[in-house]
């Protein structure tokens, strides 16, 4: 897969520094080609390299790095993807992010896991999510790497947060790709939307308790499996 190639816009030294060490541990979804410390270096240095990605502080030594963007436009410069970072949570600051359609806006100090989801987001948005490595499996991205599951090692997903979990016969996966990204590569026949924040594959549906609101899968190996469900999903499944 085509790597994303990412600047950093930070103004202070160790704060720049964390965020490349995390950059590193993300090195499958980003190239990091430069890094940079005020206003008028970045505005160069994006106008000059044209990034895919730039994360981007929203404050530069008191000056507004929405404006940059806007300069940027002036020149005819196309935008790069954006992922907002910054210390302030003003209301203003989101207000603009949602106006030049950032893909994220990260708190300070910024969270692993969160910049990993908005990556990933990044990556999707850029239309970058990879084709299957191999007939019949599906490859999804972790905060540490990939997992590869074959849709009989799936007993349904949940939506949680920006990211899915996996329930399998062998335990729970976070992946970092939503409910919504997930149900666009999945087989409909298969996998089944059971309310907003369940798919369930009902290849697999060996039982349902609709007075206790529980659904039992079987894999192929016969391993069952029971998992609560809502009384939405219970009467879809009920339907099928």
């Amino acid at each position: 897969m085509k790597r994303l190639s990412t600047i950093v816009v930070e103004d202070e030294r160790l704060p720049r520094l964390a965020l490349l060490k995390k950059l590193e541990e993300l090195s499958d979804s980003v190239e990091v080609i430069a890094a940079v410390d005020n206003y008028d270096d970045a505005l160069q240095t994006i106008a000059r390299l044209r990034p895919d990605l730039v994360l981007l502080d929203i404050q530069l030594r008191g000056r507004d790095t929405i404006a940059m963007l806007d300069e940027l436009k002036a020149g005819d410069i196309p935008l790069p993807l954006i992922i907002f970072t910054t210390a302030y949570a003003d209301r203003r600051y989101l207000m603009g992010a949602i106006k030049v359609n950032a893909v994220d806006y990260l708190m300070k100090p910024i969270n692993r896991n969160d910049l990993a989801v908005a990556i990933a987001k990044a990556v999707e948005r850029a239309g970058l999510v990879e084709a299957e490595p191999m007939p019949g499996k599906l490859s999804l991205r972790t905060v540490s790497g990939r997992l590869f599951l074959e849709p009989d090692d799936i007993a349904a997903i949940r939506a949680d947060g920006n990211y899915s979990r996996f329930i399998t016969f062998n335990g729970e996966e976070a992946v970092l790709e939503s409910l919504a990204a997930l149900e666009r590569r999945l087989d409909p026949a298969a996998f089944v939307r059971a309310d907003r924040s369940t798919i369930v594959n009902a290849t697999l549906i060996y039982r349902i308790n609709a007075k206790r609101q529980q659904c039992t899968l079987r894999a192929p190996a016969g391993t069952l499996l029971t998992i609560d469900l809502s009384k939405t999903a219970v009467e879809a499944l009920l339907h099928l």
